[in-house]
């Protein structure tokens, strides 16, 4: 059963062991897929593991923490038609890159496909499912799946000209919540998203990680995302949201803090959305003002 059509892209970070474990399940995979790991800067000797273990895997070492622009590094490299991201605690199931990959061969105005998340070790599927599946966005009569307004990056196969012409991620954003800026820039594009949910991606969550300045991130990414392409009366609204919801602390305060100071160059790349585009995120607001699974908290 091996694809040729479909490299998959991980990024790590001072997670040697969970990376291991991810490089392993995705070299059991029927379709064979080509590996690119970016190793951001670690310092626990995974890039030494990696080599010796996985031989096989193209291994970069930019030699500091590019955080998401690593995939961009990745991408660069890859010669198939479509990139599938995984984090180093996440991982594909087998037959899923085939199916994500017959459903691109198959649409071509689809950039990109969504897969179901499970948690493990309990095999639980993450809250974020049931919003990708009860999409509210319409689509096209083709589209095989719920139309999305955004994705997320350890659980997409893209396109991978789609990804390039967009510029993929954004250096400023770094990580949390950057795949929002790359998923309206695609569909400004022409392309459409979509969640299917006869595909799997596991995802055992690292314990390796900062909750409060992932927090940091995601508020002060939202925010620059808001400004940057969505008109300034839905901005406003989601600001207020924003501001009303999250946690009374120093980490919600540094982000607005870093948003604000950032204002000059929002300004000078703000972009609104077309018309059709914004349309689909303002249907999503409604969702995002009672999302269990998008709190910002920790």
């Amino acid at each position: 059963m091996t694809d040729p059509r479909t490299t998959v892209v991980v990024i790590t970070h001072n997670r040697r062991d969970e990376l291991l474990r991810t490089l392993d399940r995705l070299a059991e995979l029927p379709e064979h897929p080509p590996v690119i790991v970016t190793d951001n800067g670690s310092t626990d000797g995974t890039a030494a593991a990696v080599a010796r273990l996985h031989p096989r895997v193209r291994l970069l070492t930019p030699g500091r923490n590019l955080g998401a622009v690593g995939r961009n590094l990745a991408v660069r490299e890859v010669r198939t038609p479509y990139t599938a991201f995984c984090d180093d605690d996440s991982w594909w199931a087998p037959g899923a890159l085939s199916g994500a990959a017959d459903l691109l061969d198959r649409h071509p105005a689809l950039g990109t496909v969504t897969a179901r998340i499970v948690v493990e070790p309990g095999g639980t599927e993450d809250p974020i499912v049931k919003e990708l599946r009860d999409s509210p966005i319409p689509g096209p009569d083709w589209l095989p799946g719920p139309a999305l307004g955004s994705f997320l990056a350890a659980a997409t196969v893209l396109r991978t000209d789609a990804f390039r012409a967009a510029g993929g991620f954004h250096p400023r954003l770094w990580l949390g919540g950057e795949e929002e800026l790359l998923a309206v820039d695609l569909a400004a594009d022409g392309w459409w998203l979509t969640y299917a949910d006869h595909l799997t991606v596991h995802h055992h969550p690292s314990a390796a990680r900062d909750p409060r300045l992932r927090r940091t991130h995601g508020i002060r990414n939202t925010l620059w995302f808001t400004w940057l392409r969505r008109p300034v009366g839905p901005a406003l609204r989601r600001t207020l949201d924003l501001a009303r919801t999250v946690p009374r602390d120093t980490a919600s305060l540094r982000a607005f803090a870093e948003a604000a100071a950032a204002l000059p160059w929002v300004l000078r790349e703000r972009r609104v959305l077309p018309p059709e585009v914004e349309s689909r995120l303002r249907l999503l607001e409604p969702g995002q003002r009672t999302s269990t699974a998008r709190r910002y908290i920790g």
